[in-house]
């Protein structure tokens, strides 16, 4: 009688690479608690017209700077309050998220083509194409983004296309350093001497040996400048050089209400309230992308 064998192969074996990325994605709280609030976020954004009990511009001055429902005053025909032109709270915060999430994917949508493909190239071919890319790049950083952007907005008006087109084109310079560098050490390693030796050419070995291997780099970078886009936003609408009014940014409604700080001050806490919620959970993304795609390099 020929016995059966019950040895089976170790299990760490048998899990390709896409079941260890799921199970450290699954086993990463940090990274499942922001990608949750950055759904939720998209969600209320995406379904912002249907789930707004008003509409965000529609002013009613006999009901202006409504408390939200949990002070003295508070009504649930308006759970977050009114601002000072009678605009239902709620509604301006979900349409804001929409501002937000734009300038935020617009903006890393730019500089991240700019800055990935001038990263390739200048790690790729090295020598004076390297040199002139950073030259640009020492250029750049050279510019503080903030004054910048003021100077620019400034001089061509504030307007929702304007701004995400000035930071697309200023945030550019993170992408570009990061992507180098990742490009250089895997330049000359062997896959990619065999690419050239079968006699492919330059375009099809940056996009198809290098650019897949220096994703999870660019993954987290977009996630770090999405955060920083947001925050840019917010700011230089709050100086007023920013998305202009009606339009509902969260940044938009912290400037509208700072002069009631002392009295209303729920008018500033709920739009930053949202603003902190995604910036954290993006980043939160960002650092479990880079922890779920390279475990050894966690501290």
């Amino acid at each position: 009688m020929i016995g059966v064998s019950n040895r089976t192969e170790p299990q760490s074996l048998t899990k390709g690479p896409g079941r260890q990325l799921f199970e450290r994605a699954v086993h990463h709280g940090g990274f499942i608690a922001g990608t949750a609030i950055v759904l939720v976020v998209f969600a209320a954004a995406i379904g912002a017209g249907v789930l707004s009990p008003y509409d965000p511009y529609i002013q009613d001055l006999g009901s202006r700077l409504i408390p939200p429902v949990w002070q003295d005053g508070g009504s649930w025909k308006h759970p977050l309050g009114t601002d000072h032109l009678g605009r239902d709270y709620i509604s301006r915060l979900l349409h804001g998220a929409r501002i937000s999430l734009l300038i935020g994917c617009v903006t890393v949508a730019i500089s991240g083509t700019l800055g990935t493909i001038l990263g390739l190239v200048a790690g790729y071919f090295g020598g004076r194409v390297d040199a002139a890319i950073m030259f640009l790049i020492t250029v750049r950083l050279s510019m503080p983004v903030v004054l910048v952007a003021l100077a620019i907005v400034a001089i061509f008006g504030g307007s929702l296309t304007i701004v995400m087109i000035v930071l697309g084109l200023l945030l550019w310079d993170r992408f570009a350093v990061v992507i180098r560098s990742s490009t250089q050490q895997i330049r000359d390693l062997d896959y990619i001497t065999s690419a050239r030796a079968l006699g492919c050419s330059t375009p099809r070995i940056i996009a198809s040996e290098v650019l897949p291997n220096v994703l999870n780099n660019l993954i987290v970078v977009a996630t770090l400048e999405m955060a920083h886009a947001i925050t840019l936003e917010a700011a230089l609408s709050f100086l007023g050089l920013g998305v202009q009014p009606p339009l509902p940014s969260w940044g938009l409604m912290v400037a509208e209400g700072k002069d009631m700080l002392l009295f209303d001050p729920w008018l500033i806490a709920i739009p930053g309230c949202a603003l902190f919620a995604l910036i954290f959970a993006i980043n939160l993304v960002g650092d479990g992308v880079r922890d779920i795609t390279a475990p050894e390099s966690r501290s």
